[in-house]
């Protein structure tokens, strides 16, 4: 009797469960923002945030944003690579879309040697010293021979300003300013950018987006799109213009491993620095741009035969 008692009153609850949440559903369907001033906490502050970002969704394209696309300089034996599209105006990842992206850009094998010199390179050029001592000529004093020259048992010395006395000139020391600046050849710097990206690709580090527009400048709705889609730790956000987008730019400005580069400055310690890199659709477009007008240039394979030319004649 007692068991039969007990599997009604959870027959009873469970339904009770059921009807509630077939409730909430359906208001969620019919009107979020009114669901949302309903529910208490913090349940509110994320409804509220969403609801602020269904106009936002609402003027989004129809999907799929992107299926394919023309690449130029087309490979023989390399097949293009596949990214998802993705938003930023909500907190949920919403896939828009599949976008093809070039082998010789996103396709590279993982030339660590490459990426040490890169690294390198970017530490050493920006280098400067400015220590500098003085040579006897230099210090104050020691115009006087300190001694005669003979009759005294004594050393010959001319001066107390020389090397091996105590308070003398120093020498071989620093003589001022020096720069260690020196120029990476041409292409390990264009091969440092296409085995970045492609490391980055490969270890799912890289993600592409429609656009930076974010429905908000709160910096906790950036912190909460990261944590949700399991981002690094560090992001830098890459866009074809140095001109930002104002929400995002005001989140990022309090944060200080969220960052905003554009195309123009993308480099290999910046990226290997931050966990995770995200580019915009116009971003890959023009970093695809030059990195294949650079691998593909005339002037520089004409001049390279040249040269081999002239070294087989001479």
């Amino acid at each position: 009797m007692a068991l039969a008692r007990n599997v009604e009153f959870m027959t009873k609850c469970f339904s009770h469960l059921t009807l509630l949440k077939r409730n909430r559903v359906n208001c969620l369907i019919t009107d979020p923002i009114k669901c949302a001033s309903s529910v208490t906490g913090k349940e509110t502050l994320d409804n509220a945030s969403d609801s602020s970002a269904v106009s936002i969704a609402a003027n989004r394209p129809a999907l799929p944003l992107v299926v394919g696309r023309k690449l130029e300089y087309p490979q023989t034996f390399s097949v293009p690579r596949q990214a998802w599209v993705e938003n930023l105006d909500t907190v949920d990842e919403v896939k828009l879309g599949i976008i093809d992206l070039h082998p010789s850009v996103f396709a590279r094998p993982p030339r660590l040697d490459i990426l040490h010199q890169n690294v390198r390179w970017q530490l050493t050029y920006r280098r400067a010293r400015f220590a500098k001592t003085k040579t006897r000529a230099e210090v104050r004093g020691g115009h006087r021979k300190p001694w005669p020259q003979k009759g005294t048992g004594r050393a010959r010395h001319g001066s107390i300003r020389s090397p091996l006395f105590r308070g003398g000139g120093i020498v071989h020391g620093p003589r001022g300013a020096k720069s260690y600046f020196y120029m990476l050849p041409f292409w390990l710097r264009v091969y440092g950018l296409t085995t970045a990206l492609s490391i980055k690709l490969a270890q799912d580090d890289l993600h592409i987006v429609d656009s930076l527009d974010i429905p908000t400048d709160d910096p906790n709705f950036l912190e909460r799109l990261i944590e949700e889609r399991k981002w690094g730790i560090s992001v830098l956000f890459i866009d074809d213009t140095d001109i930002m987008p104002k929400n995002i730019t005001q989140a990022t400005d309090s944060i200080n491993h969220y960052n905003l580069m554009p195309v123009y400055g993308l480099n290999v310690y910046s990226m290997l620095k931050h966990n995770t890199l995200v580019l915009t659709l116009a971003a890959v477009e023009r970093i695809e741009e030059r990195i294949l007008f650079q691998l593909n240039r005339l002037d520089l394979s004409i001049t390279k035969s040249h040269k081999r030319d002239r070294k087989s004649v001479v």
